[in-house]
């Protein structure tokens, strides 16, 4: 035995030794590798941990207070339609106006007779020769002429309420009192120049 000894033999203490020297570096280096690993999850559990406190504790307390929020009871104070009225007031962008079609004007130059029997109109009214009244084919009931004659620039607006004239050269019919307006009755016929009004 002393021989394998001095010869540089290993003893049993000396293996026995090697062996729980690796086996300490191996375990050493296991615990490293779950350290490794357990310190983020520990860290990522704690603020969770951490996250869920705070909300706990938010709920346990009640909603935060915001100072430039004004509580139920302050709102109360202020009526409904105050709030309302101010929100109105506020300037807003003016909408543009949509442009509207202009209705093309009916104008031109003819023949104008008048006539004077009271008489019944196509309308339904009574025919009143004293009144700015006026007759045409197809113009609708209650139009509005401007009848004028070139001769005197003289100009009357009448009112269309029956049907006629029925004679070539001849656009329009007035009343006695229309055509005495800006023309002598003595003459009966006119050229006149006549646009629509409304």
């Amino acid at each position: 035995m002393a021989g394998r000894h001095a010869a540089g033999k290993t003893t049993p203490k000396d293996h026995e030794s090697r062996t729980t020297q690796s086996q300490y570096l191996a375990r050493h280096a296991l615990n490293r590798r779950r350290r490794q690993l357990v310190v983020p999850l520990a860290t990522a559990t704690a603020l969770t941990v951490a996250a869920i406190g705070a909300a706990g504790l938010a709920q346990a307390n009640g909603p935060a207070k915001n100072p430039e929020t004004p509580s139920k009871a302050e709102n109360a104070e202020t009526p409904l339609h105050e709030t309302e009225v101010a929100s109105r007031s506020e300037s807003r962008p003016t909408p543009k106006p949509s442009p509207t079609k202009k209705k093309p004007k009916v104008s031109g130059t003819c023949g104008a007779s008048f006539y004077d029997v009271g008489q019944g109109t196509a309308s339904g009214e009574r025919f009143d020769p004293s009144q700015l009244t006026a007759a045409h084919k197809t113009w609708k009931f209650g139009t509005r002429v401007r009848v004028t004659n070139p001769r005197n620039g003289r100009s009357v607006v009448v009112r269309i309420n029956d049907r006629g004239p029925y004679i070539d050269g001849r656009c329009i019919d007035l009343s006695r009192a229309a055509f005495a307006s800006i023309e002598n009755p003595g003459r009966g016929v006119m050229t006149v120049r006549y646009e629509v009004i409304a």
